[in-house]
């Protein structure tokens, strides 16, 4: 009788042992498995802030780059068309101007030799 009460205890101890560590067990894992979570979650958001930072700054580098020479090249080209645009139509005043002023002047002499011989012939004839 003394060995059943024993036995059965020692049986009792031995469930309550085995259920405690399995709740210690299921206590341990849900812990590990909130920790992982967790590291992951933190891991991964920095992971991406980090990784976010990096492709904006590079994207902007680009853009950035691209835009300015675009900005650059245009900013020139308008730049060129309108000193040229001037500096044709300058020179193609004096230009006139100079030509001009050169042909009336020949213009002048040769219509005032003409008048000359004119006038002699004239008196030529009237004498």
């Amino acid at each position: 009788m003394k060995e059943n009460a024993v036995i059965t205890i020692i049986s009792i101890t031995i469930i309550v042992l085995n259920m405690m560590m399995i709740i210690v067990l299921d206590i341990k894992n849900a812990i590990m498995v909130a920790t992982m979570a967790e590291v992951t979650t933190v891991t991964m958001a920095e992971i991406m802030v980090a990784t976010m930072v990096e492709v904006t700054a590079a994207t902007m580098a680009v853009i950035t780059a691209v835009v300015m020479a675009e900005v650059t090249a245009a900013t020139m080209a308008a730049i060129t068309a309108v000193v040229m645009a001037e500096v044709t139509a300058e020179v193609t005043a004096a230009t006139m101007a100079a030509t001009m002023a050169v042909v009336m002047a020949e213009v002048t002499a040769v219509v005032k030799d003409v008048a000359a011989v004119g006038a002699g012939c004239f008196n030529l004839i009237n004498n």
